[in-house]
């Protein structure tokens, strides 16, 4: 993979460079360089909203791979071209095919070798001519449980239906909405996907029920977090308080996509961007021209983040979505602390994986998604092998909120919801009645 080859030489790099300056003490600190390493991507001056710091990351030779060929889930939804659904409903996605090198014959699978709905697999077929880009932490909404995507992937064209790893984000419902899934939101403005503490426990804990426990939490700090006050220059947190005509809260409920896309929190989550999201197009062209490919993120004052795509176009294409992820992170989030340079985003996108562990996996042909884990941070890094690519589609760092090194047991087999409800909810919606006065 590229970006872990060049992560690779700036890290020897550095480790020559402090040999040098350790073994010849005449040389003073005065003479040490005052900047991190660049290394294969270059951090510049960030842009401010609210509790948040954005800073544009570009490409140190400055060099992009050019137009990429892929579709996102939310094109692909709007569409009709990309259709997921429980896995109970595979018989009706499974693609025709021709049998025995004649027409395809109409015969469908036996029904005994179709397997019932699961809460941790969905089912997707990619209608799209071109392939369809899935990020970890996108949303899906209906079927019988509001999901997220768990790893990045591709998913090629002119392929079967294929088993999709998820995550439930709604554990106290377990009856059917619809049949096929829609995106996280209705409107383009409002699209979203869960917050990076979310994407944490999916993405390094790899596990069920943290990510149940990080949904539990986020919607119980979204609704006691104060309203906006109405100014456009105030962010939330802030300490302002609710307005007679402030959005109500929504009902008590298990589904986070639901409360994001309530009136009163997702006003909140587009004050916490407004000073980003009021501009939108004249940041995503300034990004544009200085070919800035992600951001790294800091919430009150910590770099929790980083994002980073193949060239401008898909970072702008994931650019609302992800903004107002990192949005309701801020409402979240309470500590603050002092606001961090570029050399310090610059050392958090760089700084080499001590005592590193690395695992990969993907589809020969189509693409790797590697995972590095270290101490105090962990990098995913999906490239695609897909002919006229073979580049780092997608790069997502996270700084650990448990900073321990984390090698995962094997996970149990994924278990079938019974039927005809959900099993007994690990948490319901009294639950979730936060302990503050609104």
């Amino acid at each position: 993979m590229k970006f872990l080859a060049r992560i690779g030489l700036a890290a020897a790099v550095v480790l020559v460079i402090g040999w040098t300056f350790s073994a010849h003490p005449a040389i003073t600190a005065a003479a040490a360089p005052q900047q991190p390493e660049t290394g294969p991507y270059r951090v510049l001056a960030p842009i401010a909203s609210g509790n948040l710091l954005l800073f544009p990351v570009v490409r140190a030779e400055g060099k992009s791979p050019g137009e990429t060929p892929f579709i996102t889930l939310d094109e692909g939804i709007k569409s009709g071209e990309v259709e997921v659904t429980e896995a109970g409903n595979v018989r009706g996605l499974v693609r025709p095919r021709p049998h025995d090198g004649g027409a395809w014959d109409g015969v469908m699978p036996p029904a005994e070798n179709c397997r019932g709905d699961e809460v941790n697999t969905l089912v997707l077929v990619n209608h799209s001519k071109r392939p369809l880009l899935l990020l970890a932490g996108e949303i899906v909404t209906g079927g019988k449980q509001d999901r997220i995507i768990a790893k990045d992937r591709i998913v090629p064209t002119d392929a079967d239906p294929i088993d999709l790893s998820v995550f439930c984000i709604e554990p106290g419902r377990w009856t059917e909405s619809s049949e096929t899934f829609g995106a996280s939101a209705k409107a383009p403005k409002r699209s979203f996907m869960v917050q990076p503490a979310v994407r944490e426990r999916a993405m390094a804990d790899q596990n069920q029920q943290e990510v149940w426990d990080s949904v539990h939490g986020a919607i119980a700090q979204m609704e006691a977090a104060p309203a906006s006050s109405g100014s456009s220059g105030g962010g939330i947190g802030s300490g302002a308080s609710a307005d007679a005509s402030a959005a109500p809260l929504p009902p008590a409920t298990t589904s986070y996509a639901k409360v994001m896309e309530s009136d009163a929190i997702s006003e909140k989550v587009d004050e916490a961007a407004a000073p980003v999201m009021r501009d939108r197009e004249q940041v995503l062209a300034k990004l544009r021209g200085e070919n800035a490919i992600g951001v790294v993120v800091a919430v009150r004052g910590r770099i929790v983040w980083a994002d980073l795509f193949a060239n401008s176009d898909l970072l702008s294409r994931y650019w609302t979505k992800l903004v107002r992820s990192y949005a309701a992170e801020s409402i979240t989030e309470t500590d603050d602390h002092a606001a961090p340079s570029v050399a310090d985003a610059q050392r958090f996108l760089n700084a080499p994986a001590d005592g590193v562990t690395e695992t990969s996996e993907g589809e020969v042909g189509v693409y790797r998604y590697t995972q590095l884990r270290s101490g105090g941070a962990e990098t995913f890094v999906l490239e695609s092998l897909l002919p006229g690519t073979g580049y780092d589609v997608h790069l997502s760092k996270m700084r650990l909120r448990e900073p321990v090194a984390r090698i995962h047991p094997p996970q149990p087999p994924l278990y079938r919801a019974p039927e005809p409800i959900y099993p007994q909810p690990i948490f319901r919606p009294e639950v979730y009645q936060p302990d503050v006065d609104r």
